[in-house]
């Protein structure tokens, strides 16, 4: 049963009106069947000049890391409830990413769209965002600048750290480096899989500085978590405290109509590079914050994340890049005492979703533990954001991690190993009579947003085995997909335009002498412009490219974007048009 359609433009109405009312309010036909159908025990003072405030909640069983957001819903609701608003809550896309195939990241944008959709279609004043596995808030990032309803972030956190023979664990991290010791001998195959049920101790996220705790990060320092509240683990009980809170402040927002667009500007994102830098972030981050921001019309690009965060100092000594996890990083002061230390690199004038600035925050938060939080005059990396580099195989584009990388092998110059896709790189990498040796180059393509579809995180290539076993433990690789944010190793990653988009990284050849200079920012084939233009993709390469027929792989292939650009889909990019603009009821 559906209600007369009428609609209009929310734009011409006093803001401090309730988008709701025009639901709920009246005695005509249509009110009567939205309320009536909302009934169901609420009494009629809920629908009497009380913001509706959506939960919209990523929990799932089938993303483990978020499978605890039920019972964190369950405090925003009181908070909601007590600051006078009636809560919604709103189940929307969940994406897990140890479990989702092709890739988690092909469906973002679905879950981006999903989400805003969801928003703009209900009768909801203002939303609470619930996420933590790495999708999840950039996607309902992504939703809330695009539907621009006062919005307020609740990351899931961290899980707790598990230890396995009296040593911690780090969640994916581990994995990556006890499988390549499985590999190369050193570890047996039941060793390795006694450690499985010690690596996830608790609810929660990676402990890792992976891309979910980088993403609840990031947001904080965005402005759309309230202060501090970011990195707290999973199961402590001061998560249940915050997300009571943050339902409190999602009232007080509708209230004084405090929308994504009214703090968010290149400000807020320059603070998010900082604190990226900082903390040592997953290079996921970087696709991420593209996307939000291009969902809000900022000018943001990858040269952005160079000149704001190459000379941003490494602070916290976190896995991948360092030695602890994200409960030490709790109880050494948290995210805010990093913050602290590079309060002068920030941006003062970007304020926050409590309506003051992010610097006003600050002043109480302390290091506790110098191991693990290091000060200013004394950081782990003096440079350590994220380098962006150019070049005769990156036209548009490469970026890599310095603090994750091998110094000696930031100046490299060796000859490519070049894989067409995935499953060719299965197949042959440990080929005993594959020529390899620890100065050659593995490049491997087809895994960009076109190519796979989806931009897979493969780019973080397993040794071969030969040189394991000679004590090898990271080479120069080079590819157009991503790799996890819980990976390490000199990796260069994103190249753009990808294979499948026509760029040069196509046209490599195994044997072509590859030089990679960080510091210069460069990364080149080393061919002349005349044999890079004679060459033509062989046939392994074309037949290794996404070619989908129907359905949102179709969607996604002739509309996704590039890295440098976000991986967005073209049409959703920009603010003109895309808030909430329609109410149909």
């Amino acid at each position: 049963m559906e209600p007369d359609l009428p609609s209009r433009d929310p734009r011409d109405r006093d803001h401090r009106e309730l988008r709701s009312s025009e639901w709920y309010t009246g005695d005509v036909r249509n009110a009567y069947i939205h309320r009536a159908w909302m009934r169901r025990g609420v009494p009629s003072s809920a629908f009497q000049g009380r913001p509706q405030i959506a939960v919209a909640n990523t929990a799932s069983d089938l993303t483990p890391c978020n499978a605890h957001l039920g019972e964190v819903a369950q405090s925003v609701k009181n908070g909601i409830l007590e600051a006078g608003g009636i809560p919604l809550e709103l189940p929307v896309v969940s994406l897990g990413e140890t479990q989702v195939r092709p890739t988690a990241m092909l469906w973002r944008n679905m879950a981006a769209m999903a989400t805003e959709e969801m928003l703009r279609a209900n009768p909801v004043d203002g939303v609470v965002l619930l996420g933590g596995c790495d999708k999840t808030i950039p996607s309902l990032l992504m939703a809330a600048g695009s539907v621009d309803l006062p919005a307020v972030v609740v990351p899931g956190g961290p899980m707790l750290t598990g230890t396995f023979r009296g040593q911690p664990l780090g969640c994916g991290t581990d994995v990556w480096r006890l499988s390549e010791e499985v590999r190369a001998g050193t570890l047996s195959e039941d060793d390795f899989l006694r450690s499985e049920s010690a690596m996830i101790r608790s609810k929660g996220h990676c402990n890792t500085m992976g891309t979910a705790s980088t993403m609840g990060l990031v947001a904080e320092a965005l402005g759309v978590v309230v202060p501090g509240l970011a990195g707290t683990p999973a199961p402590d009980s001061r998560l249940l405290e915050g997300a009571h809170n943050s339902g409190l402040l999602a009232v007080e927002l509708v209230r004084q109509d405090r929308r994504p667009s009214t703090f968010l500007t290149k400000a807020s994102f320059h603070n998010a590079i900082v604190a990226l830098a900082a903390i040592g972030g997953s290079t996921n981050a970087v696709v991420h914050l593209l996307a939000i921001a291009g969902r809000l019309g900022i000018d943001l690009t990858v040269d952005d994340f160079e000149r704001i965060g190459a000379d941003v100092p490494l602070l916290v000594n976190l896995q991948p890049a360092g030695r602890y996890l994200m409960d030490d990083l709790y109880r050494a002061g948290g995210f805010q005492a990093v913050l602290r230390e590079v309060r002068d690199l920030l941006d003062p004038s970007a304020l926050t979703v409590t309506g003051r600035p992010l610097v006003e925050h600050l002043e109480d938060a302390r290091i506790w533990d110098a191991d693990v939080i290091t000060s200013r005059e004394t950081p782990l990396l003096t440079h350590a954001g994220i380098a962006v580099l150019r070049g005769n195989l990156a036209p548009r584009g490469a970026i890599i991690k310095p603090a994750a990388a091998s110094p000696h092998l930031l100046q490299h110059r060796g000859r490519a190993v070049v894989f067409d896709t995935i499953e060719d790189f299965r197949a042959r990498i440990d080929d005993p009579d594959l020529e390899v040796d620890e100065n050659s180059v593995l490049v491997l393509r087809g895994c960009g947003p076109k190519g796979y579809p989806g931009m897979p995180e493969v780019s973080n290539m397993p040794l071969p085995q030969k040189l394991l076993e000679r004590g090898v433990r990271d080479m120069v690789r080079i590819c157009d997909g991503r790799m996890s944010g819980t990976a390490y190793g000199t990796v260069v990653l994103h190249v753009t335009p990808e294979a499948a988009a026509g760029g040069p990284l196509a046209l490599v050849q195994t044997g072509d002498w590859i030089s990679l200079d960080v510091t210069a920012r460069r990364l080149d084939v080393e061919l002349s412009p005349e044999e890079l233009a004679s060459r033509t993709p062989n046939e392994a390469t074309l037949a290794g490219f996404a070619a989908p027929t129907r359905g949102w792989e179709k969607l996604y292939v002739d509309h996704v974007m590039q890295a440098d650009t976000g991986v967005d889909l073209d049409f959703l990019v920009g603010s003109s048009g895309s808030k909430v603009s329609r109410e149909s009821h």
